[in-house]
């Protein structure tokens, strides 16, 4: 015989309240504890184990081993400890309960035991809802992060021929034109432009030190080398400081010329060095082919302005 919910619970030396819910174990399927709730004003739950019921005398009486001052001593029940065998779908467990209706319970799973119960549920049904809606959301966050991780356009374009330099250590301005795609925007051609300088050997040897400039793409790999000692320089038509477009200006104090940022005042001699200004580095060199006809040909390299180091972004 099982007691009845709400049955009395009563000790040697009087009745000290009801039954209010029993205690499963979920692998034996048999009742663990009856949860009895004192008749006092506190009204607290304290879990008997089922070994200390010394006698289900009916369905509504239960007489326990303990006086009223020993049952005291019993555990307060921790609600949150358990859960409603509904809960966690425990199989054939109904099959061992004889109670009257009313709240059943078995001890919660350790590994949730550290998680509020009510915050448990919440973060599966959402941990559930995820995984449902991920092969929709996949496709689309695909699709929205695409251009992120979009390979560095290293295409080649024709710029002009260096024939047109006729002067050492002056900057030459050539025009080009290029497609431009902006994340989903459709493509669009803009004007870019470069600078070239015809260089000494001093100039040279300022610009690259001595040694030849590796290009890479974004994989690391090197897809191109400026040799140091080739004769011409390309630098990008970009200030670095907020990638303003700079000119070639003579003035009183650089007669034979620099390379002016009107916006902010950035100044840069022939080799692409800082002279003046908030720049926070100097002109970047891009890749640059002459072939034997002296046609020119670049990489349209850009790196982030406004830092001291190269950046690449395209």
């Amino acid at each position: 015989m099982q007691p009845k919910l709400t049955a009395k619970a009563r000790c040697s030396d009087g009745e000290v309240g009801k039954i209010s819910k029993v205690i499963m174990d979920p692998i034996s399927h048999e009742v663990s504890h009856v949860v009895v709730q004192e008749s006092g004003a506190m009204r607290l739950e304290r879990c008997v184990p089922i070994g200390d019921v010394q006698e289900i005398v009916s369905e509504e009486e239960v007489v326990l081993r303990c006086s009223s001052s020993e049952f005291s001593q019993y555990s307060v029940l921790d609600r949150d400890q358990y859960v409603t065998p509904h809960e966690v779908e425990i199989a054939h467990l109904e099959d061992n309960i004889h109670v009257e209706p009313g709240e059943v319970l078995v001890p919660l799973p350790c590994l949730e035991r550290d998680v509020p119960r009510r915050t448990f549920f919440t973060n599966m049904t959402h941990a559930i809802g995820a995984l449902i809606a991920l092969p929709l959301a996949f496709p689309v966050l695909k699709y929205l992060m695409k251009p992120m991780y979009k390979p560095f356009d290293n295409a080649w374009f024709d710029v002009g021929n260096s024939k047109k330099i006729a002067k050492e250590n002056i900057g030459y301005q050539f025009k080009f034109t290029r497609g431009f795609k902006e994340a989903f925007m459709p493509e669009q051609q803009i004007e870019k432009n470069i600078w070239v300088v015809k260089a000494t050997p001093e100039v040279k040897k300022a610009v690259y030190e001595g040694e030849d400039r590796k290009f890479y793409d974004n994989k690391g790999d090197v897809i191109w080398v400026n040799k140091a000692n080739s004769p011409f320089i390309g630098f990008s038509g970009k200030c670095p400081h907020l990638g303003c477009g700079y000119k070639w200006r003579r003035t009183k104090n650089f007669p034979d010329g620099v390379f002016l940022c009107p916006c902010h005042l950035s100044i840069y001699d022939e080799a692409g060095k800082v002279i003046d200004g908030p720049a926070p580095r100097a002109l970047d060199v891009l890749p640059l082919d002459i072939n034997a006809g002296g046609e020119i040909k670049v990489i349209d390299v850009e790196y982030k302005a406004g830092v001291k180091n190269q950046i690449r972004l395209l």
